[in-house]
């Protein structure tokens, strides 16, 4: 599978894990120059999972909140713990 935004690959592998409707790239395997730490709203200060959103920047252009992972995963999501997942403008497929 591959995460793309604008024509450029962002992450691509075959080791994802699939949850709830988010498909999730082992960190290794994400191109992390095009991503940028994005500050943390309220909303994710409450995440019990100690969310962080990142920005994706492609050619100068921002695209803000478009990828995610979890910082510390409860037991329930621990099968995520050192992914990212993407959204928005982030094409998956």
């Amino acid at each position: 599978m591959k995460a793309t935004l604008k024509g450029k690959v962002i992450a691509a592998s075959d080791d994802i894990v699939e949850q709830g409707g988010y498909t999730y790239f082992p960190n290794e395997h994400v191109r992390l120059e095009l991503l940028e730490k994005a500050p943390k709203t309220a909303s994710d200060l409450e995440c019990p999972h100690g969310v962080q959103f990142y920005d994706v920047v492609i050619d100068g252009a921002r695209y803000a909140r478009a990828a995610w992972r979890y910082e510390a995963p409860r037991p329930s999501m621990q099968h995520v713990a050192d992914r990212f997942g993407f959204w928005h403008e982030v094409e998956v497929g």
